[in-house]
């Protein structure tokens, strides 16, 4: 494989066809169904999958099959096949659908604002990960312009992952049969430590969600005639979540919610720590004189990819401080989102929290909690002899530094079905949300050349996949 080559047809058509593409895609407010329940009206998910349809239509891929599937009640699904030498198979995957708006964003950017500053292209989605059809393509076509040999390769966009890829388990049942069983797997949905070197991911958190409810009234009542009669529903809310979590250290404290880290990934999680050193923490827009949760860089990398976290992300019952009278208030809910070890079952954590939360309530306060979403992480096979030698090579050829391996904090159900249902395959997890790309929050952006990058070491892993096959 021709580097040089390579690099040149990779910049050039993300210069000239992608990040135009990118552009159009971001103005598009196609939210997670999750977050507009109305998406079918809306049709802004038509309208993204409408664009990349017709981009991937565009490209002149030999015996390129594209086609857009539709059930009914389902998110679409934009299905690819691309043959190949042989008769084995890459499974390459990647999603369409956003999170919401989130406030924050700084003056002159927005979710669905376009803006190109530099090298970054700002907007939602672009990055998580609207860029991963453009570029799954684009690297096959690399290959094919050098006139080298590649596998059959199935590309799956889902419209749902943002939700929790709720209807994925039906297409790839539905799909069994055309997908074959791939022994290699690239997933474009990921983080990168930094912009200077090829991150590929070992492993993933898993994630329970729900709403968390605590009642004392039946409607709000003076706080100076009931406040040491009624307790405040704030109060009782503290002492369910502390049922949960150390509020001193963040520390969860029920063992269910646990697991072993393995020795190997411990070693990546050191060695990925001096790499990134104070940037471990850096990236994150603390305010003045606040501090990360450890000192050391280690202990913040497993904390993000080992170990389960609380966050508090939406709060219901309680008015805008201008509208805060004097009233103990009936409610109290809050959104909690715990992030659980890779290999801790998500269905059985929710069950673990629904029992922790509702059980002997406070005061005999009415609680409820109503899970949203459970998903269980996932663990990567070990690395195959060639695939680590392929990925050393490839960010040495085009990043000019050895690839290096970290855990991810997020969390992408697909990956956990795809293990359980390819035992055998190889996995390349990796992406391009690096420090401050934000994905999820205000003023994301893509980094675009780690995205050319990125396709072209996808490009050499594909073409060593094939030459693995071969030996």
């Amino acid at each position: 494989m021709n580097a040089n080559a390579a690099t040149r047809f990779i910049d050039a058509l993300w210069n000239d066809s992608i990040v135009p593409q990118l552009i159009e895609y971001i103005r598009i407010p196609n939210k997670s169904p999750h977050f507009d329940a109305q998406w079918r009206e809306h049709g802004y998910m038509d309208a993204a999958v409408a664009l990349i349809e017709r981009w991937c239509r565009e490209q002149p891929l030999r015996g390129l099959h594209v086609e857009v599937m539709r059930p009914e009640g389902r998110t679409p699904l934009l299905y690819l096949e691309i043959p190949g030498e042989g008769d084995d198979t890459v499974l390459l995957y990647g999603h369409l659908d956003k999170q919401p708006e989130m406030t924050g964003w700084e003056d002159g950017l927005g979710p669905w604002t376009p803006v190109l500053r530099g090298d970054k292209l700002y907007g939602r989605g672009g990055a998580d990960d609207g860029y991963a059809a453009f570029a799954s393509l684009t690297a096959i076509r690399a290959l094919q312009e050098q006139g080298l040999p590649h596998a059959r390769c199935v590309v799956l966009i889902e419209a749902c992952e943002e939700s929790g890829s709720y209807d994925l388990p039906y297409y790839i049942g539905t799909l069994a049969s055309r997908i074959g069983r791939p022994s290699l797997v690239i997933c474009l949905d990921s983080g990168c430590g930094n912009y200077d070197q090829l991150w590929c991911t070992t492993s993933l958190r898993g994630l329970a969600n729900g709403v968390l409810r605590a009642q004392v009234l039946k409607e709000g009542v003076h706080s100076g005639d009931a406040s040491g009669i009624v307790p405040s529903s704030f109060r009782v809310m503290r002492r369910l979540l502390s049922r949960l979590e150390d509020e001193a250290t963040g520390h969860i404290k029920p063992d269910v919610f646990h697991a072993e880290i393995p020795a190997q990934r411990r070693e990546q999680a050191k060695a990925a720590a001096a790499t990134l050193g104070d940037a471990v923490y850096g990236k994150f827009p603390f305010v003045p004189g606040m501090q990360p949760m450890a000192s050391d860089p280690t202990e913040l990398v497993l904390n993000r990819t080992w170990r389960p976290t609380l966050s508090i992300t939406g709060v219901d019952g309680i008015p805008p401080l201008q509208n805060a009278g004097n009233v103990l208030r009936p409610s109290t809910a809050v959104k909690v989102s715990l992030r659980l070890p890779p290999t801790v079952n998500g269905p059985r954590a929710v069950a673990a929290l629904k029992r922790l939360f509702e059980q002997d309530p406070p005061y005999g306060a009415k609680v409820e909690f109503v899970s949203d979403q459970a998903a269980t992480g996932w663990n990567a096979p070990p690395v195959a002899p060639w695939l680590q030698q392929s990925l050393s090579e490839a960010s040495t050829a085009f990043f000019g530094r050895d690839a290096m391996y970290m855990g991810e904090g997020g969390t992408i159900p697909f990956m956990a079905m795809l293990g359980e249902r390819f035992p055998n395959a190889q996995f390349v997890i990796s992406g391009v949300l690096g420090p401050h790309s934000n994905a999820h929050g205000p003023n994301e952006f893509l980094h675009i050349p780690t995205a050319k990058k990125l396709t072209a070491c996808i490009s050499r892993v594909l073409f060593d996949h094939f030459r693995a096959g071969r030996r």
